[in-house]
C-alpha cells in the first residue's frame, strides 16, 4: 500500500492503526497516510435552533480537528506524509467514500472504536466498512 485511509475518533483502537501505519513506514518509507475524523451531524434542535448551519459546521471540525492533531504528530515523527481530514456525516459510508475520493489503496482502521455500540465483536463502523468497501480494509485489534 502506498497511500491507505486511516480513520481516527480517539479511541486507543484508532490510535494502534496509526502505529500500524509507522510500522508500514518502516519497510515502505513512500508510505502516506489520510487521517480522517468523521464527526456526526448535529440534529438536536435546541442547538440548530440557536447556531446558524455554518456555526454548527465549524463546531463539528473544530472538535474533529482536536482529535486529529495527536495521531497527526505521530505520522510526523515516523516521517509519514500526512493529509489530515474532518467529514460530517455517517462514519462508515463517509470513510468509504473519502478513501475513494483521495485514491487511497486500501483503509487501516481499529477494530473497535467509541461508536455506540462497543460491545460487538469487531464495531459497527469497522463492521460496516468491511460490507461496503472495494478497498481493502486492515483491522487492527
Amino acid at each position: 500500500m502506498r497511500k491507505v485511509l486511516v480513520p481516527v475518533d480517539g479511541s486507543a483502537a484508532a490510535h494502534r492503526a496509526v502505529r500500524h501505519v509507522v510500522a508500514l513506514a518502516a519497510t515502505c518509507p513512500l508510505i502516506e497516510a489520510v487521517l480522517l475524523n468523521v464527526q456526526p451531524e448535529i440534529d438536536d434542535w435546541s442547538v440548530r435552533r440557536v447556531l446558524r448551519k455554518e456555526e454548527v459546521e465549524a463546531m463539528e471540525e473544530c472538535r474533529g480537528g482536536d482529535t486529529l492533531r495527536a495521531e497527526r504528530d505521530v505520522l510526523h515523527a515516523a516521517g509519514v506524509l500526512v493529509t489530515p481530514l474532518v467529514e460530517i456525516g455517517p462514519a462508515a459510508e463517509t470513510i468509504v467514500r473519502v478513501a475513494r475520493e483521495q485514491g487511497c489503496d486500501g483503509i487501516v482502521m481499529g477494530s473497535r472504536g467509541l461508536g455506540a455500540i462497543s460491545g460487538v465483536l469487531l464495531g459497527s463502523v469497522s463492521s460496516r466498512v468491511l460490507e461496503i468497501s472495494d478497498l481493502p480494509v486492515t483491522l487492527i485489534k
